[in-house]
C-alpha cells in the first residue's frame, strides 16, 4: 500500500526541482518526511498561516537580515511541523543562503535545499500537487480494497488467523491478536522475525497503553484497537507501524556554528496514515463478527436437537418455540425437571492404543470429527438403554450435550447414576464406542470420558444455566484424575471453577483490575517480581514471616515489599476481603495463562 503523501526526497526529484539544480545544505535525517503541500511565501511571518506537512518555496527577498531574525524565522517553521524550505537564490541569496540559517536549519532537522538557478515556482507547485492528488486517489483506492477484502472475510466467516494475515498482508506492517491477559491469539510477522516479536510479549503488550479505543503509542510505535462485540470486549489488535520508535537527531552543524540545543531533535514520529487506522479497525470488527458467527458442519438430521439446545444456550429463540418444537420431536420438557449434562473425552486427541497420550499428539483432522459422531452415537444409546428423554447434541468439538426431561426432581440421581452406567457399558472408555480395547485400560479408566452434570431446575427458561454449569464442570474435570461416576460443580472447587472461565473476558477484566498494576510495574522492572511476594503472602494465609521464608527473603525486605505493593495496588493487605479479591485474581491470573 503507497504513502498518502509523497515526501521532501521524492520531491526533490521531480523535474521542475531538478530544473532549479537543487543542493541540500541542512536536514537529510528529515528528507524522508511526507509533504502535504506546497506553499510559496516571501514575508517572515508565514508560520502562523501553516498547518504542518508543507514545503515552503521563498526567494528570501522578506526574510529577515539580522542573524536572530533568521533563527527565529526557522524556529518557527520547525515549531509548526514544516516539511521542508526551499530558497532560490539570485535575488536575495547569491552565492548561498547565511551559514546561521544553514546552522539553525541542521539543529532543527529542517531540511533546506538552494535552488541555484532561476526556477518557475508555478510549475514546482503544479507537479507536487498533482503527484499529492494521485496519491491521494491512491490512498482511497487502498481504502476500498480494505473494505472489499474484509466484508469478504466476514461473509467466509474467516478465523481469526485468516483475517491477521490479511491485515498484515495489506499494510505490510506485523499484527498481533491478543486477549485481555495479554496472550497472543493469533499473529502475522509479515516477513520479520516471529521469535523477535513475540519474546516477552505480555510484558512488552502491558507497557502499550494508548487511551481510547483506536489510537497509536507513538512511544512504542504500535496502532492498537480494541476488539469486541454487543458492549462485551475481548481482546486488542495491534499493528507495529515502522514510523513509530526512536527519535532521531538532527544533522551535523557546520563548521564555526552554534552548538545544538540539547532539545532540538527531530519531530515526533508520524503517525499512521488514515488508512492503517480504517484496516484495524475493519479487521477488528471482522474478528468481533466472527466470534459471534457459529457455522455448523452438521447433516439436517443431526441439526434439530443441537438447534434448540443452541438456543437455550445462546437465547437465540424463546423457550416455547423450543418446548413446542421439541415436543414435535417427542421430547416434553414442560413441567419437567430438567438437568444439563455434557459429556466429553479427558483429551483433546485419541491415542493409538486407546491409553492416554503421553505428549503432543499430531492431529488428524479426520480424526476428531469421528471421536464426536462416536460419542454422540454411545450418548445416545445410553439415553435409550437408561429409559430417559432428552434432547442431545455436540455443543462444540469436543463434547456431547444433554438436557435430561425427568418426571420429578427426586429421580435426578438414579437417572444419572443409570445414565453413566450404560454409557460405561458401551464401552466408550477406550477410544470409541464399542471398541475392542484391553480390560486393563477399561478397568483403569485409560482415555475415560468425563460426565458432568448442572444443577437440577424446575423450568425450561433456567435449562441453560443448568448447561452452561455442566459444560464449565466438564471442562474443568479435565484436570481432575479421579474416577468419578458424575462430576458436578462441588467436586472441581474454586480453581477449577477459574480455570473453565478462563476464557471470560469479564473474569480478563477482573484479574486485570485487580493486578493489572502490580503486573505492568514487573513488566517495567523484571528483576523485582513483585507478584511472586505477593503470591506468598497470600498462599501463606498473610503470615508474614512464614511467607518471607517461603519468599527467601529478610522480613524488613519482605515487609519493604509488601509495603510498595500496597501502593502499587492502592489495597489495604491487612483486610481480609481486600487479600481475598486478590488471592481470586492470582488464581484466575494462574487459569488465564494454564493451556
Amino acid at each position: 500500500m503507497s504513502r498518502v503523501f509523497p515526501t521532501v526526497r521524492e520531491i526533490l526529484a521531480l523535474d521542475p526541482i531538478r530544473h532549479g539544480a537543487p543542493r541540500l545544505v541542512a536536514g537529510e535525517a528529515g528528507l524522508d518526511r511526507p509533504v502535504r503541500w506546497v506553499h510559496v511565501a516571501e514575508v517572515p511571518d508565514i508560520a502562523a498561516l501553516l498547518r504542518g506537512g508543507e514545503v515552503v518555496l521563498t526567494t528570501g527577498i522578506g526574510l529577515p537580515g539580522d542573524d536572530a531574525g533568521l533563527r527565529a524565522f526557522i524556529g518557527e517553521l520547525a515549531d509548526v511541523g514544516v516539511s521542508g524550505l526551499v530558497v532560490e537564490l539570485g535575488r536575495r541569496y547569491v552565492s548561498g543562503v547565511p551559514r546561521v540559517m544553514a546552522a539553525a536549519a541542521a539543529r532543527r532537522g529542517l531540511p533546506l535545499v538552494e535552488l541555484r538557478r532561476a526556477t518557475p515556482f508555478v510549475r514546482v507547485t503544479e507537479a507536487v500537487h498533482a503527484l499529492i492528488v494521485d496519491a491521494q486517489l491512491t490512498e482511497l483506492r487502498a481504502t476500498e480494497e480494505i473494505h472489499q477484502r474484509f466484508t469478504e472475510l466476514s461473509v467466509e466467516g474467516a478465523g481469526p488467523a485468516e483475517v491477521v494475515r490479511q491485515a498484515a498482508e495489506l499494510s505490510g506492517c506485523p499484527v498481533v491478536l491478543e486477549n485481555l491477559s495479554r496472550q497472543v491469539l493469533a499473529y502475522d510477522p509479515a516477513g520479520q522475525s516471529a521469535e523477535l516479536l513475540l519474546d516477552g510479549w505480555e510484558q512488552h503488550s502491558r507497557r502499550i497503553s494508548p487511551p481510547g479505543r483506536t489510537a497509536y503509542d507513538a512511544d512504542r510505535g504500535w496502532l492498537v484497537t480494541t476488539v469486541g462485540a454487543r458492549g462485551q470486549d475481548w481482546g486488542r489488535l495491534l499493528l507495529r507501524w515502522p514510523g513509530g520508535g526512536e527519535l532521531t537527531t538532527g544533522a551535523p552543524v557546520p563548521d564555526g556554528a552554534a552548538e545544538p540545543d540539547p532539545a532540538g531533535v527531530a519531530p515526533p514520529p508520524q503517525a499512521p496514515p488514515t488508512r492503517l487506522t480504517i484496516l484495524v479497525e475493519r479487521a477488528a470488527s471482522t474478528l468481533a463478527l466472527g466470534r459471534l458467527i457459529r457455522r455448523d458442519a452438521e447433516g439436517l438430521e443431526r441439526q434439530i436437537h443441537r438447534t434448540l439446545l443452541t438456543a437455550l444456550l445462546d437465547h437465540s429463540r424463546p423457550v416455547d418455540e423450543v418446548a413446542l418444537r421439541a415436543r414435535a420431536l417427542g421430547v416434553v420438557l414442560d413441567r419437567r425437571h430438567l438437568v444439563g449434562v455434557v459429556v466429553r473425552y479427558r483429551s483433546d486427541e485419541p491415542a493409538a492404543d486407546g491409553a492416554p497420550p503421553e505428549g503432543p499428539v499430531p492431529a488428524d483432522p479426520e480424526a476428531g470429527p469421528a471421536r464426536l459422531r462416536d460419542l454422540s452415537e454411545a450418548v445416545g444409546q445410553a439415553l435409550r438403554e437408561a429409559k430417559l428423554t432428552g434432547l442431545s447434541s455436540a455443543v462444540d468439538d469436543q463434547a456431547v450435550g444433554v438436557l435430561l426431561a425427568l418426571p420429578d426432581p427426586a429421580a435426578e440421581d438414579r437417572a444419572l447414576a443409570a445414565f453413566a452406567a450404560a454409557l460405561r457399558r458401551n464401552r466408550v472408555d477406550a477410544a470409541g464406542p464399542r471398541a475392542a480395547e484391553p480390560a486393563a485400560a477399561r478397568a483403569t479408566g485409560a482415555g475415560a470420558v468425563i460426565v458432568a452434570a448442572g444443577s437440577g431446575v424446575g423450568s425450561l427458561r433456567e435449562a441453560r444455566r443448568s448447561l452452561v454449569e455442566a459444560r464449565q464442570v466438564a471442562d474443568a474435570a479435565r484436570r481432575d484424575r479421579r474416577d468419578l461416576p458424575i462430576f458436578r460443580l462441588p467436586h472441581v472447587g474454586l480453581a477449577g471453577l477459574l480455570h473453565l472461565l478462563r476464557d471470560e473476558p469479564r473474569l480478563q477484566t477482573f484479574v486485570e483490575r485487580e493486578l493489572g498494576a502490580l503486573l505492568a510495574y514487573d513488566a517495567r522492572h523484571p528483576r523485582e517480581q513483585l507478584l511472586g511476594t505477593l503470591r506468598a503472602y497470600l498462599e501463606q494465609g498473610r503470615n508474614k514471616s512464614a511467607a518471607a521464608a517461603a519468599a527467601h527473603l529478610s522480613r524488613p525486605a519482605f515487609y519493604e515489599r509488601l509495603a510498595r505493593i500496597a501502593r502499587i495496588l492502592d489495597a489495604d493487605l491487612d483486610s481480609v476481603e481486600a487479600c481475598l479479591s486478590l488471592h481470586v485474581a492470582l488464581l484466575a491470573l494462574d487459569a488465564v495463562r494454564t493451556p
